[in-house]
């Protein structure tokens, strides 16, 4: 019985040494200089030892808002084209409702584009 275990206790095994061995590959082989530039925040935009009180862009929040709506929604055209594929009737009707779903997400995108959600400055 626990043979039929061993698959699941292999890819187990696998994607550890992925996660783990690029790691303390990277801790032996690196070289770790830490200057200014390198200790220096880069994805929030503003000091992260300040006032809490300080202002900040709201930017970066509406992309990742948007990142996230734009992605979820391609998500659901993976499970349609599975569907499609093994299609064995009604096939014009899936069709058309994900031509609809499609159109409202190009919408929506034309949308934001217009609104200058996308611009960066």
């Amino acid at each position: 019985m626990l043979e039929n275990y061993f698959p699941v206790l292999l890819f187990i095994c696998i994607g550890l040494a992925f996660g783990v061995v690029p790691v303390i590959l990277g801790r032996l082989v690196a070289p770790h200089r830490p200057d200014s530039k390198k200790n220096s925040p880069y994805e929030c935009g503003f000091e992260a030892f300040e006032d809490a009180r300080m202002k900040f862009d709201v930017r970066y929040y509406l992309v990742a808002i948007l990142f996230i709506l734009f992605d979820l929604e391609i998500a659901f055209l993976f499970p349609w084209a599975i569907v499609m594929q093994e299609a064995d009737g009604h096939m014009f009707f899936r069709y058309i409702s994900m031509m609809i779903f499609l159109a409202i997400l190009v919408v929506g995108f034309i949308y934001e584009w217009m609104k200058g959600a996308l611009e960066w400055e």
